[in-house]
């Protein structure tokens, strides 16, 4: 299909406002863990120093840090839901990895403390965008909740995620008109992206979509270049992440 042949090349970019915030490290308190499924564990996050937090997308990222034997180990983590009153901050821990932080989510229990830096800044999609296909992974499920929970009921929301099963699946309440796929696949075949290519091949993006993607770089790859180059879909109508990399501690990859 020849670009001009789809109807979102006639649309202008999107207005996308890039916020910076004060960056600053706040000390945190352990106030609930709870397992919302046997691979994702949600921790609830309490202190003072929540005063002045600001997370206005629901990408954003804080780098999380954590005490280890050997230096401080640090990862990227979307802040899942802020309550300004009660001053908590939830972030969901994808159990898919061994690594530091990892393993302090697996052992942690109210009263235990960390760090958190950020966000840097916020990259905010106008609200005259009510149209969204959200395309990730375990690891892009906190940002794509978010996104669904606060998105309003003039908004439509196409979502495929893949997780290893059916007890993976998590349940989103939202005023918005969800329509949620999963792909099930062992979490062995994570850098695999034909589980979420062969839903996404079954559905139509409907004219003004923002795509949404994030998973392990390679996938994220693949499902934007099967955007871009089957489905002729426009590149400043697509936000593309790699948010883990396969054998790389630590590191994610932008794709716009």
């Amino acid at each position: 299909m020849d670009n001009n042949q789809n109807p979102t090349h006639s649309l202008p970019a999107p207005l996308v406002e890039r916020v910076r915030h004060e960056l600053r490290r706040r000390s945190l308190t352990v106030a609930e863990v709870t397992d919302i499924t046997p691979g994702m564990r949600r921790i609830v996050l309490t202190g003072e120093d929540l005063a002045d937090f600001v997370s206005l997308a629901p990408d954003d990222h804080v780098k999380i840090f954590v005490p280890a034997a050997e230096g401080e180990p640090r990862r990227d983590y979307t802040p899942r839901r802020y309550d300004s009153n009660a001053r908590t901050l939830t972030i969901d821990f994808a159990l898919h990895e061994a690594g530091p932080v990892t393993q302090w989510a697996i052992d942690a229990s109210a009263g235990d403390t960390l760090s958190i830096g950020g966000p840097r800044g916020s990259a905010v999609v106008s609200a005259s965008v009510t149209r969204w296909l959200l395309v990730g992974d375990e690891t892009a499920l906190p940002a794509m909740g978010r996104r669904i929970e606060e998105s309003d009921a003039d908004t439509v929301i196409t979502a495929i995620a893949a997780v290893t099963g059916p007890a993976e699946r998590q349940i989103f309440e939202t005023k918005a008109d969800l329509y949620m796929h999963w792909a099930d696949r062992p979490l062995s075949d994570a850098t695999d992206a034909r589980p979420l290519l062969n839903i996404l091949r079954s559905i139509g993006i409907e004219r003004g979509t923002f795509v949404w993607v994030a998973a392990e770089a390679s996938v994220t790859r693949a499902v934007r270049e099967y955007l871009v180059t089957e489905r002729s879909y426009p590149l400043h109508w697509i936000k593309a992440s790699g948010y883990w990399v396969k054998g790389k501690a630590d590191t994610t990859e932008k794709f716009d």
